[in-house]
């Protein structure tokens, strides 16, 4: 692992908070009845995970384009997922935005919004080599898509 800036880290940063921005105008109808419900420990291993996977795709330059390898197949699963991300987003603002909107499946991922990103990150730790970031979106992971999962089952009749 080698400390230094990430500016792969800060792209997928990039792609990961402008839409949520935009989310929080356009959030889904009756989406604080939900939120409300949160598990406390989901919620805690969430915002955990936030800090920590912000700070560490930032410090280390092992996210950064190296040389082709066959360790480069890695980094551009995780730009495919991100950019399946983006078209989640898409999806979901040209929708009327209603809760089941939101928590829709893309491609048969479920909670999308939710996993895509988590699962963008871990290939991003594997492409870096990087076990700090491994861990970090473990613990995101855990508190991000239980979140979800949960408003998910609360939504579905």
């Amino acid at each position: 692992m080698h400390f230094g800036f990430s500016y792969v880290g800060l792209i997928f940063l990039i792609m990961l908070m402008v839409p949520n921005i935009i989310w929080t105008r356009m959030q889904p109808k009756d989406y604080e009845k939900y939120s409300g419900n949160e598990n406390k420990v989901l919620l805690l291993f969430e915002r955990a995970g936030e800090i920590l996977v912000s700070c560490t795709v930032l410090i280390f330059s092992d996210f950064n384009i190296k040389p082709w390898s066959n360790w480069s197949w890695w980094l551009i699963a995780a730009f495919v997922l991100m950019i399946l991300y983006e078209v989640f987003w898409i999806r979901y603002f040209k929708s009327p935005r209603t809760m089941q909107d939101f928590y829709r499946d893309l491609l048969g991922i479920p909670v999308a919004g939710a996993s895509l990103p988590v699962m963008a990150f871990l290939l991003l730790a594997v492409y870096g080599k990087n076990v700090i970031l491994g861990i970090a979106v473990l613990i995101l992971g855990i508190g991000h898509i239980g979140i979800h999962w949960n408003h998910k089952k609360e939504i579905e009749p």
